[in-house]
């Protein structure tokens, strides 16, 4: 048998946590550095000003290695079919005890934006971190001019919580957000 090919290696680990119609989640890899840093320059008007992904071999190893070591779940959603990269969404801060809570970040790439992907794969985020996960609750701080961004948690049922001024720095400069939050018991309401 000869060696397995990049994308035979994708397929099999791609099997990972969670497969919808069209959509399935993996674990971020150090594999996945080329075809992410590729996306992530091709979608950079897309993402300005909502968030800074690595764009440098150096941030992304960085990225890959704050999640191996840190309480977070780095997720790529990917096309079924091919296992092409299609978005990414980070399980960030996770806290167990009696707070069982996480921070979601996320993103499409520019391929993928407007397609419903997101839609499908947030879904199944959801069902993984109520399920697998064992949280309580998910939180998505959204900059209040990120209106796919706010129309995305309002169809999967978050709820907002409030307003945070100059919340996270992004871009060179503090953002303020938006607060929205579910909790296993809206989930389960909802399905």
């Amino acid at each position: 048998m000869g060696p397995v090919s990049h994308d035979e290696t994708r397929r099999a680990s791609a099997a990972g946590l969670a497969t919808g119609p069209r959509v399935l989640l993996r674990r971020l890899s150090r594999d996945d550095e080329q075809e992410f840093i590729r996306l992530v320059r091709a979608s950079a008007s897309l993402h300005h000003p909502w968030m800074s992904l690595p764009a440098t071999a150096r941030e992304f190893q960085s990225m890959v290695l704050r999640f191996e070591h840190s309480a977070g779940v780095s997720l790529l959603v990917c096309e079924r079919e091919t296992g092409a990269i299609l978005g990414l969404v980070n399980i960030n801060n996770i806290v167990a005890g009696a707070f069982q809570c996480g921070a979601l970040g996320y993103c499409a790439f520019a391929p993928a934006a407007g397609r419903g992907y997101m839609t499908e794969a947030l879904r199944l985020v959801l069902d993984y971190s109520f399920g697998d996960l064992a949280l309580h609750r998910l939180e998505a701080n959204i900059q209040p001019a990120n209106q796919a961004s706010i129309r995305l948690v309002q169809r999967l049922g978050f709820r907002k919580e409030g307003f945070s001024p100059d919340f996270l720095f992004i871009d060179g400069a503090w953002r303020d957000h938006e607060r929205w939050a579910i909790t296993t018991e809206m989930h389960d309401a909802s399905v």
